[in-house]
């Protein structure tokens, strides 16, 4: 072996594959999701997330020729979501999230942040005593 090779590496979600994890039952999946998501998963799908869901479907089905958009950050990426992008309102605009296999569990807002890095700017006129010294522009 002269190493000039990588190996591709498999993923796993707690030791099984994709393609088990897309032919388990929901009942099966729900046990596999830590406790966080088996309950929100348990306690039932609200209409919102029912009706993104139907989309989600027919946009994989290829039924569905427009992109997905959506204020719901708190979906729980499921294993049929898989290789599809959602774009996710960020509180400003809609951001894309190409959906891979390692953010199965997960909620979809994890992937859209919601704030932006402050830069602050010079102190403005009265806004402390050190400020006075300021001199203006």
């Amino acid at each position: 072996m002269d190493g000039n090779y990588k190996m591709v590496r498999e993923f796993k979600y707690y030791g099984i594959s994709l393609e088990e994890l897309q032919n388990l039952q929901l009942e099966k999946l729900f046990q596999v999701f830590p406790a966080r998501q088996r309950r929100s998963l348990t306690r039932g799908i609200t209409d919102g997330k029912r009706k993104l869901i139907e989309e989600i479907k027919l946009l994989k089905t290829g039924k569905l020729k427009t992109s997905i958009k959506t204020h719901i950050r708190d979906l729980i990426i499921l294993p049929y979501m898989t290789g599809i992008t959602i774009n996710v309102f960020s509180g400003k605009s809609f951001v894309p999230v190409n959906i891979i296999p390692e953010m199965i569990g997960h909620y979809i807002g994890e992937y859209v942040i919601t704030n932006k890095r402050v830069q602050h700017g010079a102190p403005g006129v009265g806004a402390s005593r050190s400020s006075l010294y300021v001199p203006l522009k």
